[in-house]
């Protein structure tokens, strides 16, 4: 582990996650390189954030479910290589049904320098305290299509205001959003603003 980083599940206990990068369930279908491990890593700076957003959506009766943190490197130069290679199909109607994969990174759903690989960028949803079911969000995670981004119009009234909960919780805790995709959140004030870290999540 890198000096700065920890394990989310230590630092912030409580706080739901399924590194999807780390599974088979991912736009790329298959676990992407650097992830060794179903974990969260994260600055501390990160950690401490997750844990003041973890109490607010309490308050409000609901509990995060975390998907990303800390991305290596060397898996946005995965998704790059992944880019390149023939359509199969298998992960095209889930995750980028409007789109060529080339796309992807011209419509800013992939970066080829992620603030993810930062340390201090974390892709989550809401699920509800009572019943351990996840919020309706109007459109899954890394879903990359219009119907993602911040008041798109063709999703329901309940479906915005369950992303508007998710957005006034993170922003209320120090963290930008990311207007094309709405479980993308970025520390305002993160510690390594200019820093691309490639060490493992193991």
């Amino acid at each position: 582990m890198k000096h700065g980083f920890a394990f989310l599940d230590e630092a912030a206990p409580g706080i739901r996650w399924d590194a999807k990068y780390a599974t088979w369930d991912n736009f790329t279908g298959k676990p992407v390189d650097g992830y060794l491990a179903n974990r969260i890593v994260g600055t501390h700076a990160l950690c401490t954030a997750l844990r003041s957003a973890q109490d607010k959506a309490a308050t409000l009766g609901f509990g995060l479910l975390i998907w990303d943190g800390y991305r290596p490197q060397r898996a946005v130069d995965c998704f790059l290589r992944w880019a390149k290679q023939p359509e199969d199909g298998r992960k095209k109607h889930q995750h980028y049904p409007n789109l060529n994969r080339s796309q992807m990174f011209e419509n800013g759903y992939v970066a080829t320098k992620s603030g993810h690989t930062r340390g201090s960028t974390a892709d989550l949803t809401l699920y509800r305290l009572d019943s351990g079911e996840l919020v309706p969000m109007g459109g899954g995670f890394d879903l990359m299509d219009a119907v993602s981004h911040h008041g798109a119009r063709s999703i329901t009234a309940a479906e915005a205001a369950n992303r508007q909960h998710l957005r006034s919780i993170m922003e209320d805790c120090g963290f930008a959003a990311y207007e094309a995709e709405w479980w993308h959140y970025t520390l305002k004030d993160e510690p390594y603003p200019e820093t691309y870290f490639d060490f493992l999540v193991a």
